[in-house]
Formats: C-alpha cells, structure tokens, sequence
C-alpha cells in the first residue's frame, strides 16, 4: 500500500472554507493546520468573532492511481478541532485576521488505538476589498451586475504537532511542521435572494530542514511539500424568517484541492502530492441586524474511484457562531 497512515490523518482542505463574511463555499483540515481561509469581516463592521467545532471523520482512502478503498474493518478515525477567529477592519478596504485551532485526535486503525491533543496550525489573514457588491432584486442597470471582490494573502503558521516534533507516530499528529504563504481570490455576487461565489488559493510552503522523523533523529535534509491550489463554487438561496428580517441562508458548493510532490535534497518525491473532490452543504440563521450567525455545514468526499488521488476520504461536520461588532 503506497500511501501511509499519516496521509490518511491529514484531510483536506486547504483553504478549508471560504471566508466568513459568506456562506462558506467548503472545509478542511490537513493535519489539523487550521482553516486555511482568513475570516473576512462584514463590510457593515469593525471586528468579527467567530467560534467553531469541526467532526472530521475519515472513511477510506484513494490510491496514487484514483482507486478508492475502504478502511480495515474494526477502523474509526476521527479528529476533532475547536477553532477560535478574529477579524479586524484596519481601514475601510483593509482587514486582517487570526484562526487558531485546537486538536484532539481519537484514532483505532488495525488494530491500534491511540489519542492525543494539541494545538493546530495558526492562520494570519490580510484582506483588501477591491470591489463592493451592489445588492440588488432586479437587474436594472449595469452596476447591478458589480460582484464584491476580495483579495488576500495568509500565512499559515506551524503552530501545530508535526511529523518532525517529539511524536511517536502519525496518530499524534496536529499540523504540518512548514509555513505556507498563501495568495486567496473571493468573487461573490448577490442577486436578491440567491448568491454566488467562487473562491480560489495558491499557496507556497517554505523548504525547511529536517532532522527529526516521529522522535527519531535522522541524518539532516531539506524539505519542501509541494505547492496547493484549491477552488470551490457556491450556490445560496436566503429565505427571510417573518417580517423581522432573520434570514436563513442554505448552500451548495463543490470543492477541490491538490497538492503537488514535495522534493526531498531537492529531488522530486512522487507519492506524496494528492487530489480530492468534495461536495458540501451549509444552513447559516442570522439575526436582524445581521450581528449574530449561526451556521452548520457538512462536507463530503464522494466514495467513488477518480475523485481523490493519494488521499484519504472524509465527511466534515462544523457548528459555529459568529458575531460581528460595529
């Protein structure tokens, strides 16, 4: 079997979800490695706060070749993740961000049944918003067609427990040991009472040298994992709760990620890039005044030969709240 039970902890994401000023376009994890997405504070705040609870629960695998295969019998893995974000509006087009993570992993895979706990990879975000969506009901006059448009970087932080810490195997792994810079795209445009968007991420790792592999001194070498890209597009439809003005917002998107082969001494290593699909769902109620949110989502990677490569299957349940701060 060419792909080992470390790739099999370390799920996708990448990007994870897309940013939370929208109904999120997906999720992720990768060994724990935070969100990936910096939040994105509403265009009507100065400060977002925002709490979430990820299940990630693995199901099988596929091959380099495609070929989907399902986990020994007797087999449960799942990690859990508590992610804490904050967003600040720096200027009126400037924002940054913060989302760190914390993990606990629960793990009984043939045979071996391991736990542990840890903090995951940190994420930092900067965001400009170079364009303003005008809402609209109708289509009436062109700038009625304008998107909102957001573009960013962010750095995820090895924060977290790696391969290259004191760990013994795999099962006790939290986050991916390298920085990675990314650059981040968010289109999104609001037709009164459907929205679309369409998130896309490119990210670098830096090499980094390596003398340690799960506790073990080894004879000292230089790494670098592959660079990631990720996309996703989403469907919304927002259906007001009473005269009030509560609104409940339902989501539909499609998702992927890939990761290219990481060099080792410079040398191409060529089991370790990868590739997933997933489709996910989201229900989000917000308050009146649109402070208040709270959302529940689910992603799921289709069991099937041909949507992932040299990856694990997984379904993602998030639960969080959100509260903007004018």
């Amino acid at each position: 079997m060419r792909i080992s039970i470390l790739t099999l902890l370390c799920a996708a994401l990448l990007w994870g979800a897309a940013p939370l000023a929208a109904p999120p376009a997906f999720a992720g994890s990768c060994c724990g490695g935070s969100s990936g997405a910096a939040l994105a504070v509403p265009k009507y705040a100065r400060q977002l706060l925002d709490v979430s609870v990820d299940v990630e629960k693995y199901d099988g695998f596929w091959n380099s070749n495609g070929r989907y295969t399902s986990d020994p019998p007797g087999s449960d893995l799942t990690q859990y993740r508590l992610n804490l974000g904050l967003g600040q509006r720096l200027a009126p087009s400037w924002q940054a961000s913060i989302a760190i993570p914390y993990v606990w992993n629960n793990n009984k895979y043939s045979g071996l049944s391991s736990s542990s706990n840890g903090p995951g990879d940190a994420t930092l975000g900067l965001w400009y918003e170079a364009l303003d969506d005008t809402t609209a009901w109708k289509i009436r006059e062109l700038k009625d067609l304008v998107p909102s448009l957001l573009i960013g970087s962010s750095l995820l932080i090895p924060t977290g427990i790696s391969p290259y810490d004191d760990v013994k195997s795999s099962f006790d792994v939290t986050g991916r040991g390298f920085y990675r810079l990314d650059g981040n795209v968010l289109l999104s445009k609001m037709l009164h009472p459907w929205s679309t968007s369409v998130a896309l991420s490119y990210g670098t790792y830096i090499e980094r040298s390596v003398n340690r592999e799960y506790g073990r001194y080894v004879e000292p070498y230089r790494k670098k994992i592959g660079d990631r890209f990720s996309a996703s597009v989403s469907l919304s439809y927002i259906y007001y709760v009473g005269t009030a003005g509560d609104a409940l917002t339902a989501t539909a998107s499609l998702s992927h990620l890939q990761e290219a082969d990481a060099t080792i001494g410079g040398r191409r290593d060529p089991d370790s890039g990868f590739r997933k699909e997933a489709v996910g769902g989201s229900l989000i109620y917000s308050s009146t005044d649109h402070d208040w949110s709270v959302r529940a989502s689910w992603n799921h990677a289709i069991r099937a030969n041909g949507w992932g490569e040299n990856f694990p299957a997984t379904d993602i349940f998030t639960l969080g709240v959100g509260y903007a701060f004018r």
